[in-house]
């Protein structure tokens, strides 16, 4: 098993629909214990029964995963209670309805901000405070989640398309940094998949619509695929792979319309 007695954190789970609980699949079948945190103290009951087939997880809520001193805090408690960990899955993102809406030259001023301080900073705090708390062990990997509306212009996406061109920037600049400590960072560029956040881009539909008509393998992808792959980069078996974004899309993102 790829990941046996292995740790793996993953930042973000909401419900069984979304790509952190395909990963969340795919890591356990490889042997993976499981840490997760989550926003809401009112979903824990929801949380913990969404979990309870993952034996000897845990669950922490994080109200805050852009706020200093919020993840230190849970962090702190993370490491208190589970040890060191040897994996780090970052699958948070957020903007405002209205900013995903509009036209992006209608993006306000804190809706930029907003959606770059959840969806990239985040990312940013949470490897500097898992660093800084030695949290991390040795040849550790963290993986992130990012979209191809990050270098094309796709409708609908707007100001998420700008917090993700900046996490992918994180993921390279992350990974030189960590890198001198032989740990790894990387994002899988996942195909468009029907998530409680995808309900927010307009017409999502016809997105699915375009994929399955002209990616290669003419389909969609399914959170167990994308789990494979985190679960691939989360394990030894890639470690020579670090600072790349990993495209796991059918082929989509080679074509030229």
């Amino acid at each position: 098993m790829m990941l046996k007695d292995k740790t793996i954190l993953i930042m973000g789970l909401r419900n069984k629909w979304s790509i952190a609980y395909g990963i969340a699949e795919s890591a356990y079948k490889e042997g993976a214990k499981l840490i997760f945190t989550y926003m809401g103290e009112e979903n824990k009951d929801k949380i913990e029964k969404l979990i309870e087939g993952f034996e000897n997880s845990k669950a922490y809520v994080l109200d805050g995963a852009s706020e200093d001193e919020l993840v230190k805090e849970v962090f702190e408690k993370i490491k208190k209670e589970n040890g060191k960990l040897d994996g780090i899955v970052h699958a948070i993102a957020h903007a405002n309805t209205e900013d995903l809406h509009n036209d992006f030259i209608y993006t306000s001023k804190e809706g930029f901000a907003h959606a770059n301080d959840v969806s990239s900073y985040s990312l940013v705090l949470a490897v500097r405070t898992a660093k800084e708390l030695d949290m991390l062990n040795e040849n550790a990997s963290i993986v992130t989640l990012t979209y191809l509306g990050s270098t094309k212009v796709l409708e609908g996406y707007n100001v998420m398309g700008i917090a993700k061109s900046a996490l992918e920037a994180s993921v390279r600049y992350l990974a030189e940094n960590l890198g001198r400590d032989g740990m790894r960072v990387n994002a899988v560029s996942s195909g468009p998949i029907k998530t409680l956040s995808a309900k927010g881009i307009k017409d999502f539909n016809s997105i699915l619509g375009v994929v399955e008509e002209k990616s290669p393998l003419h389909r969609n992808v399914t959170i167990e695929q994308i789990g494979n792959v985190a679960t691939f980069l989360l394990s030894n078996m890639s470690d020579a792979i670090t600072g790349q974004i990993i495209y796991a899309d059918s082929g989509y993102c080679i074509m030229g319309n």
